[in-house]
């Protein structure tokens, strides 16, 4: 095929905040986990899909299975689709005293 470019498991993003090593990143409706640190307006390679264990919002039950959605205001995942980007599913369920939970990225997030 002559207009292949790559698989997109990883693609280069600009970050729009400063970001560091396995923080997850939304720009726009694209949703990943940076591989290295970058400041604000540098070019960050970006993980979209895969199993990472993120920050979830605190208090909450998240049940094996689960969609979950990118908090962009609070950078963590959450169970709340209302005004957040659906980006995977819960690999394991994890309890409101957990800080995060594994989450399976989908290929993409649009």
């Amino acid at each position: 095929m002559r207009n292949y470019i790559q698989d997109g498991v990883a693609i280069t993003l600009t970050a729009p905040h400063d970001v560091s090593s396995g923080e997850g990143l939304q720009v726009g409706s694209l949703f990943g986990v940076v591989a290295t640190n970058a400041a604000s307006g540098e070019e960050v390679e970006t993980v979209m899909q895969g199993v990472f264990e993120l920050p979830k919002t605190d208090s909450e039950q998240v049940a094996q299975g689960e969609p979950l959605y990118w908090d962009k205001a609070e950078k963590r995942l959450t169970t709340t689709a209302s005004d957040n980007l659906k980006v995977g599913a819960a690999v394991l369920a994890a309890g409101p005293a957990e800080p995060s939970v594994r989450a399976r990225l989908s290929s993409y997030s649009a």
